[in-house]
């Protein structure tokens, strides 16, 4: 192992030790620290943040990546808001589960604990960094941070900024950032078993399928979203178009912004005008040789339909029933995101309960799956798997539990 990194997850162990045990208001004090210095160092954040935007801009990085990177004062503004909303939030640390009273008078209690040390591998976006060590340190854990080399600035002043300020409240290795090497640290780090308890991949498709197949470590896979829209026939015009426009366009370089609409051909001849109308100039519309007959479009391959853009770019295709978009969906969804546009509430339970996704919308934006829209504060991630948890990734999914028993000196017989 890479003597720097070996150091930082021997330190970050021990700090694991420390913060099973500290206390809701030493973690809450801990926050409330962290935002403040945000708020205090803004022109510090972003002069560090403005070298990783040129330095993006110099190697032809997209519009939608570059603003994935961007700190402003705004932004800035509102993590270290996000972070304070954590301090209302409950502590899961704790929190029993069940109890159990067993006729030899045995008490079994089933209590949440610190999973203990998350390695978090992601790309771009430098609020991840803040979001996911604030996660970290509200739910008893502590972060190992390999961001990518884009927001390498960003990063380093995120991270010491925080560090310094829990360091009179916390253990201040809780909080750990890779900041040297490249994908060889990735792999390190993915090998760590028994220093690292689970790894969180946060990126492109290429990333996090390159941590699900060679990782040593337990894996929380997130982030790849290929989300789908579907435009039933008993769809509202204007509930269909303006959640369109925002699933798409708000921010398109985000994992559940859609990236293909299916539409069913008994409405698209009103909706795909109106569609087009919407995107005309702003969003490059991909779509089957039905599609073209009623907009003017690029032609769409398959290889569109498999594709999560992040990008102004969306595939488009007419479909005969709602059993050809779910199969579609199967065939092509990364188990993210979907929706379903309808007045029709027995179609919306058809589909809701047909599509295996972590997050089915019915007349909603898929924008919504994140956890602060859920009110679970900042997320770690959105989870596309089953196990251990699904969906945004917020505090009480970040912990385990244990069996604590207490007897009065029962023995097995």
């Amino acid at each position: 192992m890479n003597e720097q990194l070996f150091k930082q997850l021997t330190q970050a162990k021990q700090a694991s030790r420390h913060m099973m045990t500290m206390n809701t208001q030493s973690k809450n004090q801990a926050l409330i620290k962290i935002a403040q210095a945000l708020k205090d160092h803004v022109l510090e954040i972003i002069n560090e943040n403005q070298k990783d935007i040129e330095h993006a801009k110099a190697s032809g990085m997209s519009d939608a990546m570059v603003d994935r990177l961007l700190l402003n004062e705004d932004r800035i503004v509102a993590m270290a808001d996000d972070v304070l909303k954590l301090v209302s939030l409950d502590d899961p640390v704790g929190d029993i589960i069940r109890e159990i009273k067993r006729p030899n008078g045995l008490l079994i209690k089933q209590v949440r604990v610190p999973i203990g040390i998350f390695g978090i591998i992601y790309e771009s976006r430098p609020n991840v960094t803040v979001d996911i060590a604030c996660l970290c340190i509200k739910s008893g854990n502590v972060c190992v941070l390999k961001g990518g080399k884009e927001a390498m600035h960003s990063n380093r002043i995120l991270t010491k900024l925080m560090r310094e300020a829990i360091k009179e409240t916390l253990p201040v290795d809780c909080v750990q950032l890779i900041d040297y090497g490249g994908r060889e640290m990735v792999d390190e780090l993915i090998h760590a078993y028994g220093y690292v308890d689970v790894v969180v991949p946060r990126g492109g498709a290429g990333l996090i399928q390159h941590v699900v197949q060679n990782a040593t470590v337990p894996v929380i896979e997130t982030g790849a979203g290929n989300c789908h829209l579907y435009i039933d026939k008993e769809a509202d015009l204007k509930k269909a178009i303006d959640i369109t426009v925002n699933a798409k366009i708000q921010r398109p370089s985000v994992c559940n912004a859609i990236e293909t609409i299916l539409v069913h051909q008994d409405i698209a001849g009103t909706y795909l005008p109106l569609l087009y109308e919407a995107f005309h100039e702003r969003v490059d519309i991909r779509g089957d040789s039905k599609v073209q007959k009623i907009i003017p479009c690029q032609l769409a391959t398959l290889t569109d339909y498999a594709t999560e853009y992040d990008d102004y770019i969306v595939a488009v295709k007419i479909v005969d029933s709602l059993q050809e978009a779910i199969e579609h969906i199967y065939q092509y969804s990364t188990k993210h995101s979907e929706a379903i546009i309808t007045e029709n509430q027995d179609t919306a339970h058809m589909f809701l309960n047909s599509i295996d996704s972590a997050c089915v919308y019915h007349n909603a934006s898929t924008r919504f799956s994140d956890g602060g829209q859920f009110g679970f504060g900042a997320e770690l991630g959105i989870s596309t798997q089953k196990l251990h948890a699904r969906g945004p990734l917020g505090l009480f999914e970040m912990t385990s539990y244990q069996y604590k028993i207490y007897g009065q000196g029962q023995v097995r017989e």
